[in-house]
């Protein structure tokens, strides 16, 4: 059995909503299990969330201090590291956690404040 998180061992590869879930370096196409859709390297959405540079605002903080001062991306959803002037740091989009602990604190974070906590990344 393989110890790496399982965002680490699939593709990811996005094209507009929809996520590759063939394993990392397949061959042919991308696609998402159970659809139709399927996609090239030349068509799929670049890395770079687009939200990156927006200005944003320290998320609140859990307990156990997740998440750390990082602000939660309105466009991806991940917590990201604000600049010294208070933007999203450039951050690839959202792709799972690389860790369970990891995913646990996201999923105690959404849980206590919810989706739209006004004080998680309120655009300025």
């Amino acid at each position: 059995m393989d110890d790496a998180p399982a965002s680490m061992r699939w593709c990811l590869s996005r094209h507009g909503p929809a996520i590759c879930t063939r394993p990392i370096g397949h061959a042919g196409l991308h696609n998402r299990a159970g659809t139709s859709l399927m996609w090239s390297d030349r068509e799929a959405d670049p890395a770079l969330c687009p939200a990156s540079g927006m200005p944003a605002v320290a998320a609140a903080e859990s307990a156990d201090g997740f998440p750390h001062g990082r602000a939660l991306c309105p466009t991806c959803l991940a917590f990201v590291r604000l600049t010294d002037d208070g933007r999203l740091w450039n951050h690839d989009s959202f792709r799972g956690t690389r860790s369970e602990a990891e995913s646990a604190q996201r999923a105690e974070w959404f849980n206590s404040h919810g989706w739209d906590d006004p004080d998680a990344s309120a655009l300025q």
